[in-house]
C-alpha cells in the first residue's frame, strides 16, 4: 500500500514538471500552506491560548540558562579586574624601582648598595635592563588584559541587557494571552447571548396548550349562559306577555271567563 502511494505520487509531480513545469514546485507550497492555514483554522482558540502559555513557561528553563550564563561571566569579570588591579599595582611599583636604578646610575657611580649588599655598576645595568624589558613585557600584557576585560564588560552588560529585553517580552506575553483569554470569553459570552438558539418547541406546546384551554373555557362559559337563556319551559317568575291570554283563548278557540282571568 505505502510502495502505491509513493508511486502515484511519484507520477503525480512527474505529470506535473510536465505539464507545468518548475512552477510545480510552486503549487505544492501554495497547496501546502494553504492546508496548513486551514488545519490552523479548525483548533479551537482555547487550545491555542493554552498552547501559548504553555510556550510561555517553555522560556523560563533557557531564561535561567542565560542567568547562570551570565553570572558566571559576572565572577570571571570580577576576577579578571582584580588581576587588573593586581598587575597595575605591580607595574607601578617595577615603574618606582626602574626610575630609581636608572637614578642611581646617572650619579656614574661605580658601585651601588642594595639591601645591605653591594654591587657595582655593571651588575646594575644589567638588572636595569632585565627589570625595564619585564616592565615592558607586563605593561603589554596589562594592556591586553584591560582591552580584554572592557570587551567582556561590554558583553556582559549586553547580555544582562539582553536577559531583561527577555523578561519584559515574556511578562508582555504572559498579560497578552490573559487579555486574549478574556477577550475570548466575552466573545463566548456575547455568542451564548445572541447567537444561541433556544429550543421553542416545549414552550410552544405548553403555550399551545394554554390557548387551547383558555377557548374550552371560553365555550364552556357560553354554554352556561346558553343554558340560562334557552330553557324547555317558561319562568313562572317571570312577567307574563300582555296578551298571552288572547293568544292562549285564540289558540284555543275558548273565551275564559272573567273569574278565572281574575284570579289568575
Amino acid at each position: 500500500m505505502i510502495k502505491r502511494v509513493i508511486v502515484g505520487t511519484g507520477v503525480a509531480l512527474l505529470l506535473g514538471l510536465l505539464f507545468f513545469g518548475r512552477d510545480v514546485f510552486s503549487y505544492v507550497r501554495t497547496s501546502a500552506g494553504y492546508v496548513k492555514d486551514s488545519v490552523r483554522e479548525t483548533v479551537p482558540m482555547e487550545f491555542q491560548i493554552e498552547r501559548a502559555r504553555h510556550m510561555i513557561k517553555g522560556l523560563v528553563p533557557e531564561i535561567r540558562k542565560n542567568m547562570h550564563v551570565i553570572a558566571k561571566e559576572e565572577v570571571e569579570v570580577e576576577q579578571l579586574e582584580k588581576q587588573i588591579a593586581d598587575a597595575t599595582g605591580k607595574l607601578a611599583k617595577d615603574k618606582e624601582e626602574v626610575l630609581r636604578l636608572r637614578s642611581d646610575l646617572a650619579t656614574g657611580k661605580e658601585a651601588f648598595t642594595y639591601a645591605s649588599r653591594e654591587y657595582k655598576a655593571s651588575q646594575v645595568k644589567i638588572d636595569l635592563a632585565n627589570r625595564f624589558q619585564r616592565y615592558k613585557t607586563s605593561e603589554a600584557t596589562l594592556a591586553s588584559l584591560e582591552e580584554i576585560c572592557g570587551a567582556r564588560q561590554r558583553s556582559l552588560e549586553a547580555a544582562r541587557q539582553k536577559l531583561e529585553g527577555m523578561l519584559a517580552e515574556k511578562r508582555q506575553l504572559e498579560v497578552d494571552v490573559e487579555n486574549l483569554d478574556a477577550r475570548l470569553q466575552m466573545v463566548a459570552a456575547a455568542q451564548t447571548t445572541s447567537d444561541y438558539n433556544f429550543d421553542d418547541s416545549k414552550l410552544g406546546r405548553a403555550k399551545e396548550l394554554i390557548a387551547d384551554l383558555r377557548t374550552r373555557l371560553d365555550v364552556a362559559s357560553k354554554l352556561v349562559n346558553a343554558e340560562d337563556y334557552f330553557q324547555d319551559e317558561i319562568p313562572l317568575d317571570e312577567p307574563a306577555p300582555e296578551n298571552i291570554v288572547e293568544q292562549v283563548s285564540e289558540y284555543f278557540e275558548e273565551v275564559p271567563e272573567v273569574g278565572d282571568v281574575a284570579g289568575e
